[in-house]
């Protein structure tokens, strides 16, 4: 992977005669995108390859770029030299595709938003599994909700025990202006609510007459601070420190739906928000799925 750079770096100098100063910038660049290329191949169990490097990898490597505070400005510098960097690999035929194609730069002055990889997404959802306590329980129900749902936490904690359809797969919540939208979830998702809805709540639950979804320990509603203090254990005990919040698996859930190819309406529709424009903040992470929408859709794309 090193020859590959070297090789890369020669090309700059020799064919495109950029100055030393730039060589040593691409170097710098690329060499911590081997790090990272490395890192997570050890972490995997697998050999490192560019080959390998797949778009889902570029985005978890724009991820961790933004958890280090890099500036928008040099994110916006490591993103070319890769997208280069790639371009020279694939038509030196190392690899089949550019898996930086169709990957945006983030504009200059405008902050990535707050998100975390789909493995640390697992790694927090992993942790209430570990414990056995009915609070516990609880927990992995309602992280793996907020996830799923993208939903705000102040819907989360405001739900009742009739805003969720386990049969058909729904939850019901009333978002900014008492608007209320259903979010679908997946039956897996859907059975493990049902689980504790009948097992655990009436664990947690002290009177019959408290419909919240979700319960502290005193049988009460649970509240958006209760929630965050959570939250916040789970990610210290996951390695994630302070970089998970609430709101980060909102930001969380918009990023891997986009990238995973879900249209932007849908998106806008599942998170409530009135504008398409505040959802668009999450497209220079992902636009792929809008070019294909495109070339599929137009009459005169074909």
């Amino acid at each position: 992977m090193r020859e590959d750079i070297k090789s890369f770096l020669n090309y700059l100098i020799v064919e495109k005669g950029f100055s030393e100063n730039t060589k040593v910038a691409y170097q710098n660049d690329l060499t911590q995108l081997a790090d990272f290329v490395e890192g997570e191949a050890t972490r995997r169990g697998v050999m490192p390859s560019w080959a390998n490097f797949n778009r889902q990898d570029t985005l978890s490597y724009l991820l961790n770029l933004k958890e280090r505070n890099y500036a928008a400005t040099t994110v916006a510098r490591k993103v070319a030299a890769a997208k280069s960097f790639f371009n020279f690999l694939l038509a030196e035929d190392k690899i089949r595709e550019n898996p930086t194609e169709n990957i945006s730069s983030p504009k200059v002055g405008k902050p990535l938003p707050d998100a975390i990889s789909i493995s640390q997404v697992r790694q927090l959802l992993e942790r209430p599994a570990k414990l056995k306590t009915p609070e516990a329980k609880r927990d992995g129900a309602m992280l793996e909700l907020l996830y799923a749902s993208g939903m705000r936490v102040s819907e989360l904690v405001s739900l009742n025990l009739g805003d969720v359809d386990t049969e058909d797969g729904y939850v019901r919540c009333f978002g900014k202006g008492s608007k209320e939208r259903m979010i679908p979830i997946y039956p897996k998702l859907a059975q493990v609510i049902e689980k504790y809805i009948t097992e655990v709540r009436p664990q947690l639950a002290h009177n019959d007459t408290e419909r919240a979804l979700f319960l502290n320990r005193r049988g009460d509603r649970l509240t958006r601070q209760g929630l965050w203090q959570i939250l916040k254990g789970y990610a210290k005990s996951a390695g994630l420190g302070k970089m998970v919040t609430p709101h980060t698996l909102r930001h969380s859930f918009a990023t891997h739906m986009l990238s995973g190819g879900a249209d932007l309406r849908s998106v806008q529709e599942l998170l409530g928000h009135a504008n398409i424009s505040t959802t668009q903040i999450y497209t220079h992470l992902t636009s792929e799925h809008l070019r294909r929408t495109y070339d599929r859709a137009h009459p005169r794309a074909k």
